[in-house]
Parts: C-alpha cells; structure tokens; sequence
C-alpha cells in the first residue's frame, strides 16, 4: 500500500472514530435526542472530513518534498475514509434505542481502533497490545471527557 494512501486512510479512520463518537457521546449526554445526535454526525462526516483533508493536503504540502499526485492521494483517503467511518455511526442510531445504539456505537468505534492500531503494531514489529491499549485509552478518554462536558452544557444551559 502506498505510503500516502495508508497515511489518508489511517488519518480519516481514527479522525472518524474518535470525532464521531466524542460528538455523539457529548450531545447524547447534552440532549438525549436522537435527531441531534444524527445531525451531528452528519455534519462531522462532511465538515470535519473535509477540514481533515484539507489538514492533511496542507500538511502534506509544507514537507515541500511530496509528489502533487501523493499529495491529493492523502487528501482524497483522508476525506473518503472519514466521510465512511463517520457515517457508520448513523446505522445504529436510526436502528436501536438511543441508549443501547450509543453502547454498539462505543463498542463498534474502539473495535476499529483497536484493528487499525493492531495492523498499525504488526507493520511496525513492536508489541501489538501496547499500541492497542494506547489509543484504545485515549479513545476511551475522549469518550469520558466528552460525555461530562455534554452533562456539564446540560445542567449549566438545560
């Protein structure tokens, strides 16, 4: 796999995972409305998936060593692979209650973190576990924070 699409891909699939959920957990904790909660994570898939790839065409750019072709290589992965993973997140809210789709949401969101950071280990050659368990931590973080900010907007605007 070329190094600028695994780089785009890699990008847009923790971007998408980590966004998403830290968005749906903190306005699931805010309101408890499911329309909210999809119309957030619509936004996400299009706005912050195109402001990601717009980071990483820039970032990418001020190596001032990339080739043009590469460059949009990494910018079009990150934008497809955060649009994608973001709006996986739209199934189980649609499809469950509100309460037991933000658990499948949770569960679903760290299982992708955790294959990517397992593929991510095994091409590095280090112990898979400690990767693992290092964004799966701060996944989890994420996760924690967000959802007592979104308890803290209620009680201080609700």
């Amino acid at each position: 796999m070329r190094t600028s699409f695994k780089t785009g891909l890699s990008f847009g699939l923790t971007s998408g995972v980590i966004t998403t959920l830290g968005l749906m957990v903190g306005l699931h904790s805010g309101t408890h409305s499911r329309t909210i909660v999809i119309g957030g994570i619509v936004t996400i898939a299009v706005a912050d998936a195109l402001s990601d790839a717009l980071g990483i065409h820039i970032a990418e750019e001020s190596k001032n060593n990339g080739v043009v072709s590469e460059i949009w290589e990494s910018t079009i992965a990150t934008f497809v692979a955060k649009f994608l993973i973001a709006l996986t997140f739209v199934a189980p809210v649609l499809l469950l209650p509100l309460e037991e789709a933000m658990l499948v949401s949770v569960v679903w969101g760290l299982t992708l973190l955790a294959g990517l950071s397992y593929f991510l280990a095994r091409a590095q050659q280090i112990p898979a576990w400690k990767v693992i368990a290092e964004h799966v931590v701060i996944g989890v973080s994420v996760i924690a924070i967000t959802h007592y900010v979104g308890d803290w907007v209620h009680s201080a605007l609700g």
